[in-house]
């Protein structure tokens, strides 16, 4: 239902190599800068897998904060999700795991962006039998 979405920023190249880290295991990469000519000199840059569909722009720090939650295909990217996003400077906002209240399969991990946002990754599928 949603096509893309996107947040304010307190610093752009500091969001941007964030982003860049976080996102990177679940594949999605900066795809696109905007022309400054089209935004009247803000930096405005989007993130996605195959189009841009996640969108920082240099305007201040969002108020109030949001929740992004950004699906992966499975357990181990959830995981690597976290690890890149606390590498690249975010702060534990709840680590990797089962989340059963929310719903059965649901496994996520939560991390604070450098502006305070509630970035998350999560997978809906069962964990994979141990062999």
């Amino acid at each position: 239902m949603i096509d893309h979405s996107g947040i304010s920023v307190s610093d752009f190249d500091a969001a941007k190599s964030f982003y860049q880290a976080a996102l990177a295991p679940l594949n999605a990469s900066f795809l696109m800068q905007v022309p400054p000519e089209h935004t009247n000199g803000m930096k405005v840059g989007g993130f996605g897998i195959k189009s841009p569909s996640f969108w920082i722009s240099e305007n201040g720090v969002q108020k109030p904060p949001l929740h992004f939650a950004f699906s992966a295909a499975d357990h181990a990217q959830v995981d690597a999700f976290y690890a890149a996003a606390i590498a690249a400077g975010g702060t534990d906002n709840g680590k990797p795991g089962p989340r059963p209240h929310y719903h059965e399969h649901y496994y996520g991990a939560f991390v604070r962006d450098p502006d305070g946002n509630n970035i998350e990754a999560v997978c809906h599928a069962p964990q994979a039998p141990k062999p």
